[in-house]
C-alpha cells in the first residue's frame, strides 16, 4: 500500500507513509463493514488512495518522484541504465502531470484499479476518469517517444 499512496503522492516526503497510516487506522475502526472478505485487498487499497488523494487535495504539487530501490540485475550493463534512465524519465514526466491526471494514471496503470473503482475514489465521474487517463496517457506517450 505504501508503494501505491508514493506514486500518487511522489516519494522523499514520509506522506505515503503518513496516508498508510492512516489507511491502517481507518480500515481498523471499520473491519466490522466488510461484507466481502474476498475483497479486503481491494477496500484497503481503495482507502489507502482516498487518504493519499486527501493528502494530495491539500497541498501544491511540489514532491519529487525518486527512484524505486534498485534490485540487483543480470543484464548487461548498458541495458540496466538505459532502463533506468527511461523509468526516472517516466517518473519525471508522470510527477509533471496534473494532481487529477496522475492520481487517476496511478491507479489505473500501477494499481490496476477499474474505473468504477477509481471514480469511487476520487468522487469523479467514470467519464471524468476516462478523460483524465486518456490525456494523462497521451502526455505521457508524446514525452516517451524519443525511447522507442
Amino acid at each position: 500500500m505504501r508503494a501505491y499512496a508514493a506514486r500518487i503522492l511522489g516519494y522523499g516526503d514520509g506522506e505515503a507513509d503518513d496516508a498508510v497510516l492512516e489507511a491502517a487506522l481507518q480500515a481498523w475502526q471499520r473491519i466490522d463493514r466488510v461484507e466481502d472478505p474476498e475483497r479486503v485487498r481491494n477496500w484497503l487499497f481503495r482507502i489507502a488512495a482516498n487518504k493519499a488523494l486527501d493528502r494530495l487535495r491539500r497541498r501544491h504539487p511540489h514532491a519529487d518522484l525518486e527512484a524505486m530501490a534498485d534490485a540487483p540485475d543480470e543484464r548487461p550493463v548498458d541495458e540496466v541504465v538505459a532502463a533506468r534512465m527511461q523509468v526516472r524519465e517516466l517518473a519525471r514526466i508522470v510527477q509533471a502531470l496534473p494532481d487529477a491526471q496522475r492520481a487517476v494514471w496511478v491507479m489505473r496503470e500501477v494499481g490496476g484499479a477499474p474505473y468504477a473503482e477509481i471514480a469511487e475514489a476520487t468522487g469523479l465521474s467514470a467519464p471524468t476518469v476516462r478523460g483524465l487517463l486518456a490525456r494523462a496517457r497521451r502526455r505521457v506517450i508524446e514525452q516517451m517517444e524519443g525511447w522507442r
